[in-house]
């Protein structure tokens, strides 16, 4: 079963300065040009512990924790608590909120089948964190996990809790508002911790498998050199930031399909025709088309025309795919784009992300990726559904590699978990 508890958050200080220059994006989304950015905002940035700049990153970050403490930067917070996090963010024209809130999640193994992937992962840097986590015994950003919640009961704990003024409010560099208040009443704890234990008791990594490994192997290691180990030690838990599939914020990007090096001839696009309705639209028609079905309709951009294409009849899937999968696997539209277009008529095998293969979130980079010469075909798609995550994932399944862009991305600066020695969640 999940198991869940809050945990003494530690924060920046109102000595650091202004919470807008102290925050940054995740490390994985950070380029040079930000890195120096960020650091130009503030001596405390944070992106000097996530991504420091100098070579020895890694005693660097540990030599700043620490430092940071001493002089009063950081303070960890007295009494444990979750931390409810709303951020207000506009799409497509569309005000949303995403909501959610920071607990310390104890760490499973994915075969354990209580906190389950959804998706294969490219190879990550899973060293790099983890020397990070060694020299910083902390955890300086959080996961992202789904949880399934039909009542809404913690949602609607998060509106309540929201009325009041926010121990943090910024907005970040990409015009996302980050809100924070925290939760430390007994309980309201308890009616966030009774909806974990509804069975079947799992949740699903949305994004940060790779991180997420590392704290286990991590864990796994302490456990048989700690001396005074208990399961109560805080690096047997890991800060995540928790979201209901039934939040109406919780947002997925699509990840539009970019090839090089692949044409679609003319027996390609018999082979397509026979198994989808073809028509020619509009460049500015795509989203429009899409829009207006549901699934297992995509867009097709090559030398320089767009083609709406749409399934004809979803058994025809069985014959691309051989191998047991459950039904929802199979009618998820990054799966019948890369088993039947790509692997099964354009014979595509063993694609190099970067190289072979792109995935783009926004449609018109996509399209001049193709115009720019630097790719061939560009596959339009519609977005993976919250609620399909869910059921893939909880059915033992694990959707293609970039079948989700979860939008926006959490903010770093925050709040981070430690876990030295000693360290508790009781």
């Amino acid at each position: 079963m999940v198991e869940i508890r809050p945990f003494k958050g530690i924060r920046f200080t109102k000595k650091a300065g202004k919470l807008v220059n102290l925050v940054a994006q995740p490390y994985d989304k950070i380029t040079e040009e930000m890195q120096e950015m960020y650091y130009a905002k503030s001596d405390y940035n944070y992106c000097r512990l996530t991504l420091p700049i100098e070579d020895n990153r890694y005693e660097i970050s540990k030599q700043r924790v620490e430092k940071w403490f001493s002089e009063g930067i950081f303070k960890q917070d007295e009494e444990p608590g979750f931390y409810v996090y709303f951020q207000d963010f506009e799409l497509f024209g569309k005000k949303q909120i995403r909501k959610g809130f920071f607990a310390a999640v104890k760490l499973h193994h994915f075969e354990e089948e209580i906190v389950l992937p959804h998706e294969w992962t490219h190879k990550g840097p899973k060293i790099d964190r983890l020397n990070m986590l060694m020299a910083t015994q902390k955890f300086l950003e959080p996961g992202f996990m789904l949880y399934n919640d039909p009542d809404k009961a913690t949602i609607k704990i998060f509106d309540e809790v929201a009325k009041e003024e926010p121990i943090m409010d910024v907005i970040d560099n990409l015009d996302v508002r980050n809100r924070v208040w925290k939760i430390t009443d007994k309980k309201l704890i308890k009616t966030i911790h009774d909806v974990f234990e509804i069975p079947p008791g799992q949740i699903v990594i949305a994004d940060g498998h790779h991180r997420y490994e590392t704290a286990c192997g991590y864990r796994d290691e302490l456990r048989k050199t700690r001396k005074d180990w208990t399961e109560d030690d805080a690096a047997n838990f890991r800060m995540t930031l928790l979201v209901a599939v039934q939040d109406e914020g919780l947002t997925i990007l699509p990840t539009h399909r970019v090839l090089d090096k692949y044409e679609i001839d003319d027996n390609a696009w018999k082979d397509i025709k026979e198994i989808f309705d073809v028509k020619e639209i509009k460049l500015d028609e795509i989203q429009e088309y899409l829009d207006s079905y549901k699934q297992h309709a995509f867009t097709i951009y090559t030398k320089g025309k767009a083609y709406g294409i749409v399934l004809k009849d979803p058994k025809i899937i069985d014959d691309y795919i051989k191998e047991e999968h459950a039904e929802s696997y199979k009618m998820l539209d990054v799966v019948i784009v890369r088993e039947v277009i790509f692997n099964g008529i354009l014979k595509t095998q063993n694609l190099k992300i970067d190289e072979d293969i792109f995935y783009i979130r926004w449609i018109k980079d996509a399209l001049a990726k193709v115009d720019d010469g630097k790719a061939t075909i560009a596959v339009i798609m519609n977005s993976t559904k919250a609620a399909q995550v869910l059921d893939a994932s909880k059915k033992g399944e694990r959707m293609p590699q970039k079948s989700t862009d979860f939008y926006p991305k959490m903010i770093s600066g925050l709040v981070m978990e430690d876990i030295s020695e000693g360290e508790k969640l009781l």
